[in-house]
């Protein structure tokens, strides 16, 4: 398995999942097909499948275009993306070439139909697996409750955080340096932000750098029961606490 981003804009991320053994490739969140079909050309492999993980139009924007290019291939999504041919639920399945299996887990909150796909290569059992975290899971970071509550975000990101701590996270924009940032004011005496804060200093890329392991350890998002979480939002129950840090979060320019 090999996952390889395109930056389709000024942050935003497609990728290319392969399975190297075929040469077939799956187009995660594909909104500028030309730009990834140039990408999938260089690396020599075979689109047949999308996948999308949310309905916003800088993930979306691009299946139309995908299915009338590529009209017999499958394009996977929840009940709200545009131009799918096939409805994934929590806890769907299916393969992309002969050797990727990918399971679906529902993470609504960002968008009611927010799906996160983790893929893992049947055929290199010792490869740690992915997940595309659309906006739901940022490096550092999450995405907006705009469909959702500040409790659906807490169960989403609870949900990834079940993954085993070496899968690797393959998130939807390039929003690490400001997520970093607003860590520092949060829980500015936890050495894993410094951590990130070199990691994104030193890659102008950073998706793909870090793991579900690596953002139990820097995201404050995902770190709901720590004191120094606690005392910055000045909450205590989860909910509370997600919903303040989110209020904060919204609110920083720094």
């Amino acid at each position: 398995m090999k996952v390889v981003p395109v930056l389709v804009s000024a942050d935003n991320y497609a990728y290319l999942l392969i399975d190297e053994p075929t040469k077939k490739a799956a187009i995660v969140d594909v909104l500028d097909v030309e730009k990834v079909r140039a990408v999938a050309d260089k690396e020599g492999v075979i689109i047949v499948a999308g996948i999308t993980t949310h309905h916003h139009q800088d993930h979306s924007g691009g299946n139309k275009t995908l299915i009338s290019t590529y009209p017999s291939i499958p394009v996977y999504g929840g009940f709200d993306v545009p131009s799918k041919t096939d409805l994934v639920e929590d806890g769907g399945e299916f393969t992309v070439g002969d050797n990727i299996h990918v399971r679906c887990l529902a993470t609504p909150c960002h968008t009611k139909d927010s799906i996160c796909f983790y893929a893992t290569d049947t055929s290199n059992k010792s490869q740690s697996g992915g997940v595309f975290t659309g906006d739901t899971l940022f490096l550092g970071g999450c995405g907006r409750f705009f469909e959702g509550t500040a409790e659906q975000m807490h169960a989403s990101l609870s949900k990834l955080a079940t993954l085993p701590d070496d899968t690797v996270v393959y998130n939807g924009h390039e929003y690490t340096t400001g997520n970093v940032a607003f860590a520092k004011t949060i829980e500015p005496d936890n050495p894993a932000i410094g951590r990130l804060f070199k990691l994104a200093q030193e890659n102008k890329v950073t998706t793909g750098l870090s793991t579900i392991g690596d953002e139990k350890e820097w995201n404050v998002f995902m770190r709901l029961d720590k004191d120094a979480i606690k005392r910055a939002t000045g909450a205590d129950e989860p909910g509370a606490v997600m919903n303040k840090l989110r209020e904060l979060k919204n609110n920083f320019r720094g």
